[in-house]
């Protein structure tokens, strides 16, 4: 009898061992796999346009870009990341012809790609800075199989920063992220930055990795976070090489000495409005926030991009001559 009880427990202990893997490998495929499609960014009604977009502004808007793209090719640059996989990832990098030591870094978001971020890099551009626009690891032409969520990729951005000091030691950088961009240049933030840069603008960036992903879990399945989240973060620790719970934006804001401009759309559902203050609020340093009424995710600058745009001017120049 005993020995049945030990056989039968033993059963259910493998069972359960079993499950906790096989749950937290579907969720890691699900979120952070590269080569799974990410179909519930598909229809997904927390990403839908923003009714308060004005089409002919979009419009006007639109085909600025078109304009930039055709008349303005970038040069390429490549570095390999510094940790054990040794992606090689890309950037594209507009300068001015003249002498320019005004720099922006402008990070796209999740599943995106810096091709998709010529409306912020025709702005900076335009307003006389050097750009340089990279695709994160495991996006665009970047290699890697995961994606970072901003973790990984705040010391990726410490890679590009030394390759624009060297090229310009006189370099005047501004950090610019939209989405996950925006966690990653507040988690770049709380890292040893050189004194040339100079001020982080983050757009609709969430507070920590877990806290977002918690959200869409309970949002997109009804599961809670025990043990789901503990069993993906379990695989992402194997597979990628960090902890879902110690990717937070919050905590690094908290460790930042750079100026920082918070911009959110009080209408996001996708990463909760709830979260621009955790941020705002963590960091202890010279800053502002943005609140654009009526703008789901990533829409902010769409709905009011002359409120967007003065602001973030008006706060950048600040600190870049």
């Amino acid at each position: 009898m005993k020995k049945r009880l030990i056989i039968i427990g033993s059963l259910i202990v493998g069972l359960l061992v079993t499950a906790y893997f096989l749950v937290g490998n579907y969720f890691y495929k699900y979120a952070l796999n590269v080569d799974r499609e990410k179909e519930f960014l598909e229809d997904n009604p927390h990403l839908e346009e923003s009714e308060a977009v004005v089409a002919s502004v979009a419009k006007e808007a639109e085909q600025a870009d078109d304009v930039f793209k055709e008349e303005l090719k970038p040069s390429l640059l490549n570095v390999v990341t510094s940790d054990q996989h040794q992606f090689k990832l890309n950037a594209y990098v507009y300068e001015h012809n003249q002498v320019n030591h005004k720099w922006a870094i402008v990070v796209h978001g999740y599943n995106s790609k810096a091709k998709s971020m010529t409306r912020y890099v025709r702005n900076f551009y335009e307003k006389g800075c050097n750009v340089l626009t990279p695709d994160l690891r495991g996006h665009g032409e970047s290699e890697g199989d995961y994606i970072g969520m901003g973790w990984h990729d705040r010391k990726d951005m410490l890679l590009w920063i030394d390759q624009i000091i060297e090229k310009d030691p006189e370099a005047e950088i501004m950090l610019f992220g939209v989405s996950m961009g925006g966690a990653a240049v507040m988690m770049t933030s709380g890292e040893d930055l050189p004194d040339n840069v100079k001020v982080i603008v983050e757009d609709c960036g969430y507070s920590s990795v877990s806290d977002v992903f918690v959200y869409q879990l309970k949002d997109l399945f009804g599961l809670p976070e025990f043990p789901v989240m503990n069993a993906a973060n379990t695989i992402t620790k194997l597979r990628a090489g960090y902890d879902l719970y110690e990717a937070s934006a919050v905590e690094q804001v908290a460790k930042s000495d750079t100026p920082m401009l918070f911009i959110h759309g009080d209408a996001d559902t996708f990463v909760p409005f709830e979260m621009l203050d955790e941020v705002y609020n963590a960091a202890d340093v010279e800053k502002e926030k943005l609140i654009i009424p009526e703008a789901n995710h990533g829409d902010a600058e769409k709905v009011d991009p002359e409120t967007y745009w003065n602001t973030v001017w008006g706060f950048v120049d600040f600190y870049i001559d």
